[in-house]
């Protein structure tokens, strides 16, 4: 009998069958289930010390120290930047840009700690190409191209590096494991070595991960339970801004953003996102909200088009804002404003397509709706902040404080908002014309130059 056994793993989530799916019973993916060799399993040396519980007084609490990444805004989704012994996961589609930001931020390092760069995907000759467009500088920072995991971990311990980069995962391999590499068994075990190698030696280490491939590569998400931050890189082909979006950090908040612009020489930084999602026009159909994302709030315009529609069913579509959002929105506007809006198209857009998953978006939403449909500018140089409840009422979101000091840094001298607590109120009086409202017909009769009739509109 053969001592190699068959096993089927899905390459999307990882869950393991004895026989084959066409789709998945966890994920519901089709066509990602592979079947892969296991092989012996690893013999676990016993350790000669035995460790024992101590109690919680007798751990000795360390401030954590961090070195910067050369990014501020980098710096900002790690949570203040890059923790020594910390696996950082960063994943995102190929060709965004994931292999440039790291080169970069590698060569900013190296000024001032010792850096390991593992390239398993190029060749040295790509990465100096690479390397000369951008124009960096570097003092300590060594290219090592390998694929082999047991050579590579050979390197990282002679170098001994603060910040070792593997670009990556999917491209290494195992020599001790009979499955391809790419695939979940073998991302997983390579990943937990160098997991162990990064804590054993209080090295940093990050770990570049594709989230789509050709067929037998495996997205990072068998990783992220394995690693201490999970970082997507996010961005499209047509417009030339990119995201950094912390999903999970055992060191700081999750859900930062970092923003950045792809230019010829590489990744430039965005300091102050408002100026890429607003436009300071005032012009019928199009509003200013401040939306939260993690501890950073900012302005975002949202752009609405209501049109007669030649269609039997209206059309409903929507970029950044989600679609189910958008038809709740509607049925409020028909149920407490008394506008019929079952004869027009509505389409609704944010600023630079800017996904705005933060509640406090419904009130710009409504007005952008309202004034495009009048054809009526809203209230010139003024923000929307408000979650709309069913009943019509305009609820208070979270960290409002911060949204409107956002809003009175940006110099807008308006800001619609729910109802305040009076201490709040007085702080900012000076600053900006707050007007408190306590429902949506409120909203729209303050924010609107003339009042929206409640007869259906022809």
């Amino acid at each position: 009998m053969s001592s190699k056994l068959s096993t089927f793993i899905c390459q999307n989530c990882g869950t393991e069958t004895s026989q084959y799916f066409g789709k998945c019973l966890n994920c519901n993916s089709w066509n990602s289930i592979v079947e892969e060799i296991k092989g012996k399993k690893a013999k676990h040396k016993n350790t000669k010390e035995s460790k024992k519980a101590i109690p919680f007084n007798e751990i000795s609490s360390k401030k954590i120290f961090r070195f910067t990444s050369g990014f501020k805004e980098f710096d900002r989704v790690l949570g203040g930047g890059i923790v020594p012994g910390s696996v950082v996961l960063l994943g995102g589609e190929p060709g965004i840009g994931k292999s440039t930001i790291v080169l970069q931020s590698a060569g900013k390092v190296s000024l001032n700690e010792k850096v390991l760069y593992v390239t398993a995907e190029e060749s040295l000759e790509q990465v100096k190409i690479r390397w000369e467009r951008l124009n960096q500088k570097s003092i300590d920072l060594k290219i090592f191209a390998e694929t082999n995991l047991s050579l590579i971990i050979e390197e990282i311990k002679r170098i001994n590096p603060s910040f070792a980069i593997i670009d990556s995962i999917q491209a290494i391999h195992n020599d001790k494991m009979e499955s391809s590499p790419g695939s979940v068994s073998q991302v997983r075990a390579c990943s937990s070595e160098l997991q162990n190698l990064a804590k054993d030696n209080n090295i940093a280490l990050l770990i570049i991960g594709h989230v789509t491939k050709d067929g037998a590569l495996a997205g990072p998400k068998t990783l992220e339970h394995l690693v201490d931050v999970v970082i997507n890189f996010e961005g499209d082909n047509i417009s030339s801004h990119r995201l950094l979006r912390s999903i999970k950090n055992r060191f700081g908040s999750t859900f930062e953003i970092g923003i950045f612009e792809m230019l010829e020489k590489g990744l430039r930084e965005i300091k102050n996102p408002s100026s890429i999602f607003t436009n300071k026009e005032n012009i019928s159909g199009v509003t200013t909200t401040i939306t939260n994302e993690g501890t950073r709030p900012f302005a975002v315009d949202i752009q609405a088009l209501v049109n007669k529609t030649f269609y039997s069913n209206p059309r409903r579509t929507t970029t950044g804002i989600s679609i189910n959002r958008l038809h709740q929105i509607l049925a409020v506007i028909e149920k407490h404003v008394g506008i019929k809006l079952s004869e027009f198209d509505c389409y609704v857009a944010t600023g630079g397509g800017f996904e705005i998953n933060d509640p406090s978006s419904d009130l710009g939403v409504a007005i952008s709706i309202l004034s495009s449909l009048k054809n009526i500018p809203p209230l010139p140089n003024s923000s929307f902040i408000g979650e709309l409840g069913l009943s019509g009422q305009v609820r208070r979101t979270n960290n409002l404080r911060t949204k409107i000091e956002e809003a009175a840094r940006l110099g807008i001298k308006n800001i619609v908002v729910p109802k305040l607590e009076e201490d709040l109120n007085n702080n900012f009086q000076n600053l900006i014309n707050i007007k408190e409202i306590s429902n949506i017909k409120e909203a729209v009769d303050y924010s609107l130059s003339k009042k929206i009739s409640k007869v259906h509109i022809n």
